[in-house]
């Protein structure tokens, strides 16, 4: 059982997600210093988690922005899937897109206990570090960014 109590911070997720693979006693350790001491869940299913994307420049934001506006045909559509270089939590080092189905599934249920939460429906594989969770549970999701107030 997890005994150690959780560390989270902007650093922790930056070295989470560095753009490596890593396993879940890695991202787990990293985000909690627990020394690899997994949740039961986590460990008893053996979850791998690729970090599909992590931090991301003004530069990228911007191009991703967009390209997104070209592909959904307006500012508002594409605000439903890329946020603004000042907006996004990518670019303050705060978001982590996760690939895996059993890592994306394993975070709906664990994450919170380690400050990690799926903040948009639209988004399953989006997490941002939120460390009131720890304590409070993960916030309500909204369906998609556009309904974010932080985004406005």
């Amino acid at each position: 059982m997890f005994t150690s109590p959780p560390r989270t911070g902007r650093r922790a997720l930056q070295i989470a997600v560095a753009g490596l693979l890593l396993t879940a006693v890695a991202v787990v350790g990293v985000v909690t210093g627990a020394d690899g001491v997994l949740p039961e869940g986590a460990s008893a299913f053996g979850v791998a988690f690729a970090v599909n994307r992590g931090w991301r420049s003004t530069e990228l934001q911007a191009r991703l922005l967009r390209e997104a506006i070209a592909e959904y045909g307006s500012e508002a559509e594409a605000a439903r899937w890329v946020a603004s270089v000042g907006t996004s939590a990518h670019v303050s080092g705060d978001a982590v897109d996760i690939d895996g189905s059993d890592a994306v599934s394993w975070l709906s249920g664990s994450g919170a206990a380690y400050g990690l939460c799926q903040v948009y429906g639209n988004e399953p594989w989006h997490y941002e570090l939120r460390p009131a969770a720890v304590q409070q549970g993960c916030p309500a999701q909204y369906a998609d960014p556009s309904e974010d107030p932080r985004m406005g």
